[in-house]
């Protein structure tokens, strides 16, 4: 392992969650959206959204929806227009945090932001002070049950990078130009992704006292309760014990 934030992770066994809070098809439809404006609206030419309409089917979003969304995407039916924005973020502790929006409104999505990030104890941050800390990667999610052996051969020849066998989710990374290659290279060998996305990986993760990193995963949870915003990345080492001791509070 590299020591990635494992903040995927948590994004992972949060999707129930936000089902339930009914934010999950919000979120994967503008996905849906930004897919099909980006490479077209056919899932069998067009990967990313092949993968995120694989990932709206199995949150059982309606067929309507679905067709709703790319059809935004490419034109073809009338919306507001959606807006991709990244924002920098000071959390405490000395901790990066860039958050992804994807908004009709950037005005309202910055309000929320600043709002939320400033009543839980981070400051908005310039433009570049907090991205140079993250390096755009591939990141590759995979649930199904594997042979680990197999995998990483697989992975590794086709160019990963780092792989990280977890107990609910194998988590690859992969450099940008390797990224397509890794993907077809699973594919042919028959392995199911869930997740296929570029992302901000940290180059350097800090770990931090539990203490200090509940305050800090207790910020992103608020900022990710937003409905304008995507993704959110950190570059906190997350243990497992303030995993398991946000989960029980």
């Amino acid at each position: 392992m590299s020591g990635h934030s494992k903040w995927s992770t948590i994004k992972h066994k949060k999707g129930a969650a936000d089902a339930k809070r009914g934010k999950l098809f919000t979120r994967i439809t503008k996905e849906i959206t930004i897919a099909a404006r980006a490479g077209g609206g056919d899932p069998e030419s067009n990967n990313a959204l092949r993968l995120i309409v694989a990932k709206a089917k199995a949150a059982n979003m309606p067929k309507d929806n679905i067709d709703k969304a790319i059809k935004r995407g490419t034109g073809e039916l009338e919306g507001g227009e959606l807006v991709e924005a990244l924002y920098e973020v000071y959390a405490p502790h000395g901790i990066a945090i860039l958050v992804e929006v994807v908004t009709d409104n950037r005005n309202r999505a910055i309000a929320e932001l600043r709002h939320s990030v400033s009543k839980y104890g981070g400051t908005m941050a310039d433009a570049g002070s907090v991205a140079w800390q993250f390096t755009r990667k591939g990141y590759i999610g995979i649930t199904e049950t594997v042979d680990e052996d197999e995998l990483f051969l697989i992975a590794a020849d086709a160019g990963a990078e780092d792989i990280d066998f977890g107990e609910e989710i194998t988590e690859i990374f992969v450099e940008l130009d390797d990224f397509q290659n890794v993907q077809l290279a699973l594919e042919d060998a028959g392995i199911e992704t869930e997740e296929a996305n570029v992302v901000y990986d940290p180059n350097a993760p800090i770990e931090l006292a539990q203490n200090q990193a509940l305050q800090v995963m207790n910020l992103i949870e608020k900022i990710e309760d937003l409905d304008d915003v995507q993704n959110v990345y950190s570059n906190l080492d997350v243990t497992d014990e303030a995993i398991a001791a946000m989960e029980g509070a």
